[in-house]
């Protein structure tokens, strides 16, 4: 066959033919190796011959470590990975960073269906308890990786395929305690396969914990039911799963001074009294927020060349965060509460106390349709994506000191964004020969955003913004042996800013070019990877190390700013009973002509550090298995020093740490009705370090203390980590 050449009209108009032109006995049996279950992610999956950089982690990794702390923690081991903890305990609201990077940059889909949220482009976690127990696989691809579902990835992907359908009917009891009250209830089942198609399978969990951090505490309900059908050719499934959850607010961090006095000391909910003076806290300081996905899909094997795929999601989210404002904040004025002020006695009120909820109620349907050929040298994927996201935000005061005839629930601030998306991709893998093997992805992706109405403070807010981004990628594998391969490829991303950078300014839309070189080996005892990345950035929106007034991050656009980088991950069986599982991340993240108002003087800093970008990130597993009852593992985990902001300043340093958990599993197989137990038990920070992996760092120019000169005042805070804590359980599946 002729090498494929570089455009649609090509790529198109030679699918109809593949069928006459090859030999159907060679290619009769393409697609039976293919599990029904992996044909929604065939698009957006990369596998061996894929030049990109990712890394696999399966059910049975998460299952050891599984005892109630939130996805990111347990990914927490993974190359280039940072991950953060309000409560500091793993469970709650968790982040993770991959590259610098962090969560609204990192591109998540569940069965290909975008996760982040389409407004902050965030995810949370939270919304989602003990999700991990219902995921099959996980695949973490660095770099732009290939076209997703969704905005840009512009330093990770994280792709989550939750449960396989199982033939065998189960049901097992899982419950979990430890440090910070955490208790941790999960029953799942399922009925195995009934006249030889149906199965229906489910899951309902439970978790509570006080956390690490004062009241920083989490009420979490999660759960995930699947009905399936299956037979040769057809696979479909409704999946419904979500959680609700109740938070008490942590998000705020303390200051350096605070640190040093009190780490678990959370400022959230405090009370004051008319002479400034601390009365105690607000119990109902919380977030609360509810989650339903609703997805439907269907894999189809049409022959042995092609397969599609079809996915139907509708999203509902709703809930509010819940606030006591002391009558010196700036939540407690009139004006800011939408009130008008009146005279009692000759004075003015225009101030209370008061408290107030502010709520998020939003849809979010999605359309993806996957089609997929297949040979023994060639395969295409087309995939295509309909979305719309429709937000309403506002805010009632259900309390106030001082409100006067004002009836409860008054509405302060009220508004909507819509946010509609459309795309399309296409992708082309071509053997040329036994040992080289080329890659294409072309993706067009159509944007349009919309917010009109009120926002807290009070302010209008209007936005109008369509963008249209066209994002290649093309590459080359190498195959140097059976054992080994290389690669290289090129990726272009293009991706809109979020609801924050409108709120703060007048964003633009941020570009990045990426390369990756990587190497590939795998014998009987070791597999190992190396790549090398360059990320070329244009209007990159980074990290100000600034937060907003519920923890979001706070963005600008730089001009130009890269991110240059050596990973290197390895697993070798050392002998029957050990293995050593060590990764490595080195990297230089730069804005290379970064511009800073300090002084009321305009200055040009040149090269400063990215923010949130440690330039050494590493981890480390040493396992031992004695037997295929027992397991244990010792981890570690370094991450270095690292910029809060964008000026290397001093204040904004957040310290190097280096943490080590220990991990054991016993499993063991009673000859009765019980086909399982098993213990597991997992001790975190075993040695017990006291650090940060989150923070914030903020500037603001004084001009009051001497109106003859102005000077830049710098502040940071800081989010405390739980020292030695512990989590242990017990599955029992029947």
């Amino acid at each position: 066959m002729k090498i494929v050449q570089l455009n649609f009209l090509f790529i198109l108009s030679s699918l109809g033919l593949f069928a006459q032109t090859k030999d159907i006995e060679v290619i009769k049996d393409t697609l039976s190796t293919i599990n029904l279950e992996e044909v929604k992610l065939i698009g957006i999956r990369a596998n061996e011959n894929t030049p990109v950089t990712y890394t696999n982690i399966n059910r049975k990794e998460i299952q050891s470590r599984n005892l109630g702390q939130d996805i990111p923690i347990l990914l927490n081991f993974l190359p280039a990975v940072v991950t953060t903890s309000d409560a500091g305990s793993g469970i709650g609201y968790t982040g993770i960073r991959v590259r610098g990077s962090d969560a609204s940059r990192v591109n998540v889909t569940v069965n290909g269906i975008p996760f982040n949220d389409a407004e902050s482009q965030g995810t949370f976690w939270v919304n989602l308890p003990d999700f991990a127990s219902s995921v099959e696989q996980i695949q973490l691809q660095r770099g732009v990786g290939t076209s997703s579902n969704g905005s840009a990835a512009f330093g990770a992907s994280l792709n989550l395929e939750t449960d396989k359908v199982r033939s065998n009917s189960f049901a097992s009891l899982s419950s979990s305690l430890g440090s910070f009250n955490t208790i941790k209830n999960t029953l799942q089942f399922s009925s195995g396969t009934l006249n030889n198609v149906f199965t229906f399978s489910g899951r309902i969990s439970k978790i509570n914990t006080d956390g690490y951090v004062d009241r920083a505490s989490s009420d979490l309900d999660g759960y995930f039911f699947q009905a399936t059908f299956r037979d040769e050719n057809t696979l479909i499934k409704g999946i419904f799963f979500g959680g609700h959850e109740v938070t008490y607010q942590s998000w705020y961090g303390i200051d350096s001074a605070k640190l040093s006095e009190d780490r678990t000391y959370n400022p959230a909910g405090e009370i004051y009294d008319t002479q400034g003076g601390l009365r105690g806290f607000y119990e109902n300081q919380v977030d609360n927020y509810r989650q339903d996905h609703y997805q439907f899909h269907l894999n189809e094997k049409i022959n042995s060349f092609w397969n599609f795929s079809i996915g139907l999601n509708y999203t509902y989210g709703r809930g509010f965060y819940q606030e006591y404002n002391n009558f010196s904040s700036s939540d407690a004025s009139y004006d800011y509460l939408q009130l008008v002020p009146y005279q009692i006695g000759g004075i003015l009120i225009e101030r209370t106390d008061n408290i107030s909820q502010k709520w998020l109620d939003n849809d979010y349907y999605v359309l993806t349709l996957g089609l997929n050929y297949k040979t023994p040298k060639t395969m295409f994927n087309f995939g295509g994506l309909y979305s719309r996201y429709i937000g309403d935000h506002f805010g009632n005061l259900i309390w106030g000191k001082n409100i006067g005839d004002t009836l409860p629930n008054h509405r302060f601030y009220e508004n909507q964004g819509v946010k509609t998306e459309g795309s399309f991709f296409v992708k082309a893998t071509k053997n040329f020969s036994s040992d080289l093997t080329a890659f294409l992805d072309l993706q067009l992706r159509t944007v349009k955003y919309t917010v009109e109405g009120k926002i807290s403070g009070p302010a209008s807010l209007s936005v109008d913004d369509r963008f249209l981004f066209f994002n290649p990628k093309a590459g080359l594998t190498y195959t140097l042996s059976q054992k080994q391969n290389i690669y290289f490829s090129y990726a272009k991303a293009q991706r809109e800013p979020n609801r924050t950078d409108y709120e703060n300014g007048v964003p633009k839309p941020e570009k990045l070019n990426d390369f990756e070189l990587g190497w590939r080996f795998k014998n009987n005892k070791l597999s190992a990877q190396a790549n090398m990345y360059w990320m070329e950035y244009k209007d990159q929106l980074v990290l100000t190390g600034a937060i907003d007034e519920v923890g979001a991050p706070i963005r600008q656009n730089v001009g130009e700013s890269r991110r240059v980088g050596l990973e290197v991950e390895t697993k070798f069986q050392l002998t029957n009973q050990w293995q050593l599982q060590s990764n490595i991340a080195l990297s230089k993240n730069q804005n290379l002509d970064f511009y800073f108002k300090r002084n009321g003087q305009l200055q040009s800093l040149g090269k400063t550090d990215l923010a949130y970008s440690p330039n050494l990130v590493a981890g480390n597993t040493i396992l031992y298995t004695p037997s295929n009852q027992f397991q244990l593992a010792f981890l570690t985990k370094y991450v270095g020093k690292q910029y809060m902001g964008n000026i290397n300043a001093q204040s904004s340093v957040l310290d190097s740490y280096f943490i080590s958990d220990l991990n054991a599993v016993f499993t063991w197989q009673p000859k009765k009705w019980i086909k399982k137990i098993q213990w597991s038990l997992m001790v975190n920070n075993l040695f017990n370090v006291l650090y940060q992996s989150n923070g914030y760092f903020y500037t603001y120019d004084d001009s009051w203390s001497n109106p003859d000169k102005i000077q830049t005042i710098e502040g940071a805070g800081y989010y405390p980590q739980a020292g030695i804590n512990f989590l242990t359980g017990l599955q029992i599946e029947f």
